[in-house]
């Protein structure tokens, strides 16, 4: 089975922190106005309008296709119970419960729209019919540092961009900490992030993880430059 087809329009999804590509859109547009007067400032506007075209493009495009590969990557057999922490509007919720015919998707969110446009429950929810797959999909609105759920509850648990919204060291680690206690032995994770990821690999390395990784994920899922390039964090429990 195709698992890619039928994906529905990528701006079902929002767009993380808009207000990003809102701030790079419009000094972009300013400095090319101002370009008129000071011939130099042409050059700063390409350089933001660059980056903003380059967000748009991993927050709409590139990290569906980049995470379509991490989920292939797990080789899943279609009846696992998988955990999406900081689901959203659910762009790797909806691509987990794809793979899971006879599993469960489950998301946690505490829907803030400043993360996400439009980022809501009833939104979510939406997605998930026009894609066909609401039947296995569970929404709860919770918080990662606390999770609602037994320890070993899941086989996968996957987070994109969602830790590093918590402002402390402390919280952070806390939410990767219950990460891996709801993850199943042998369960395995994907923590997305385009800042702390050495850090969550730390925290998951002294809590004696296994086959804990720091992988690049390439020019598709940078935020506008290198400098917000992400990372996966690839680990396993014991």
């Amino acid at each position: 089975m195709n698992r890619r087809a039928g994906r529905p329009s990528v701006l079902r999804f929002g767009i993380e922190a808009p207000y990003v590509l809102a701030g790079l859109t419009a000094a972009g547009v300013l400095a090319l106005v101002l370009g008129f007067f000071s011939p130099w400032l042409f050059v700063v506007a390409a350089l933001f309008l660059a980056q903003a075209g380059i967000y748009l493009h991993t927050t709409t495009r590139g990290k569906l296709r980049v995470w379509d590969d991490l989920l292939d990557g797990l080789n899943l057999q279609g009846t696992e119970r998988a955990l999406d922490l900081g689901c959203g509007r659910g762009a790797v919720l909806l691509a987990l419960a794809r793979r899971l015919p006879r599993g469960r998707a489950v998301g946690v969110d505490l829907w803030r729209s400043k993360d996400q446009t439009g980022n809501a429950a009833d939104v979510t929810r939406a997605n998930a019919a026009a894609e066909g797959v609401e039947p296995r999909v569970e929404l709860r609105t919770a918080d990662m540092t606390s999770l609602p759920f037994d320890d070993g509850s899941f086989d996968v648990v996957a987070s994109a961009l969602a830790i590093h919204n918590i402002p402390t060291a402390q919280g952070r680690a806390a939410a990767v900490t219950e990460a891996l206690r709801v993850l199943r032995p042998g369960g395995r994770m994907i923590l997305v992030d385009f800042r702390h990821a050495a850090s969550y690999a730390d925290v998951l390395t002294r809590l004696g993880a296994r086959d804990v990784q720091v992988r690049k994920l390439g020019t598709r899922y940078w935020y506008g430059s290198p400098f917000t390039a992400s990372s996966a964090v690839l680990a396993t429990r014991p």
